[in-house]
């Protein structure tokens, strides 16, 4: 960014879109009211579960419940110990289905250890760690995948199983790996993130795979059908530019009726989890909820429709409406449940009529 430091990052201008951005362009309305989530992440987990319990309440409220499908990051998947790995999936489901660490972030509570165990007595490389209960979620997508599922299948299959009412859909059936360039050189993205602690600077990203990849009809319908459509306060780089960085996705989602919505994952100058400050800071931009704003419109032009920033930056949200952007303060902090909860019903409220 060329800006001068004490200004900020230079927020681009704003770019018209071809279509109207309206709740009420979206089409017929299905069972429930469609709403899809972009999402990686522990972040993107926990405002999909504030979304699903906004669901639930509208639906105790005599409401139409939402139609949730939640698009999630794979570039994070990795193979180990001969087994598919899909984290932000399993976040994200774990998150649903009531299973999820909250302490961790990643993983199911109350967990036991006794296979990684013998694994490491067996000479086995266990810095990726894997608790029992979820190493049996890796070993039923792996033999699902291997009798010839789509990831979508799979995912959908594992999800059912653990009364997940959400549509959980990978950005693609296709395997992507996030790659990152660090001073010591390309470290693929659970090397960086676990192996390493996050502690190596990132210089650059690339997507092994990501041209050959492609949306699939569940994603697209999902956008396409949407009444709003909310990134997550997830990494704007390897969650959610991944997502995006998928060939078709970025247009299809420019080509939909329903407005976007993104959450910022910086408050007040520090991410609440993972290197997305850091990662602002060493690939060109500012740690701010400014930087998030800048990013998004320097290389989504035209994407999102409005920001949500903390009430902690609500100094940084009033420049941003001085200079044209659409943005709203929220308390964005999300520490429990009732937290998840009423986030997402504030931006529900606020965008969605009825």
């Amino acid at each position: 960014m060329s800006a001068e430091p004490s200004a900020g990052p230079a927020i681009p201008p704003a770019v018209e879109r071809p279509v109207a951005r309206h709740a009420s362009d979206a089409g017929p309305q299905a069972a429930g009211v469609p709403v899809t989530v972009l999402a990686g992440g522990y972040g993107g987990a926990k405002l999909s579960h504030g979304l699903a319990l906004a669901s639930a309440a509208r639906a105790a409220r005599g409401q139409t419940p939402l139609d949730l499908s939640i698009v999630v990051n794979t570039g994070d998947d990795l193979e180990l110990h001969g087994l598919a790995i899909s984290p932000d999936l399993d976040t994200v489901m774990y998150t649903l289905a009531g299973l999820a660490n909250d302490e961790t972030g990643w993983g199911v509570r109350d967990e036991t250890w006794s296979t990684s165990e013998m694994l490491r007595r067996y000479g086995s490389d266990t810095w990726f760690a894997l608790g029992d209960r979820d190493m049996a979620t890796h070993v039923r997508r792996t033999q699902l995948l291997r009798d010839g599922r789509r990831l979508t299948e799979a995912t959908e299959e594992l999800a059912c199983q653990l009364g997940v009412a959400a549509r959980l859909l990978p950005m693609a059936d296709e395997p992507v790996r996030t790659e990152l360039r660090t001073p010591d050189g390309w470290l693929d993205f659970q090397d960086y993130f676990v192996r390493r602690g996050q502690r190596d600077r990132v210089l650059q990203i690339r997507r092994r795979g990501i041209e050959t990849a492609r949306p699939t009809a569940e994603v697209l319908a999902a956008v396409a059908g949407a009444h709003l459509i909310v990134i997550a306060p997830s990494n704007p780089f390897v969650s959610v530019g991944t997502i995006l960085a998928v060939p078709g996705l970025l247009d299809a989602l420019l080509a939909a009726p329903a407005a976007v919505l993104a959450v910022s994952p910086v408050v007040g100058g520090k991410a609440l989890r993972g290197p997305a400050d850091r990662m602002l800071e060493s690939l060109g931009g500012e740690a701010s909820a400014r930087g998030v704003v800048a990013h998004y419109r320097k290389h989504y032009p035209g994407l999102v429709d409005t920001f949500v920033l903390d009430v902690t930056d609500a100094p940084e949200a009033e420049g941003l409406r001085a200079a044209g952007v659409s943005v709203e303060a929220r308390d964005t902090v999300m520490r429990g449940p009732a937290d998840r909860q009423r986030l997402a019903e504030e931006i529900l409220a606020a965008h969605l009529p009825g």
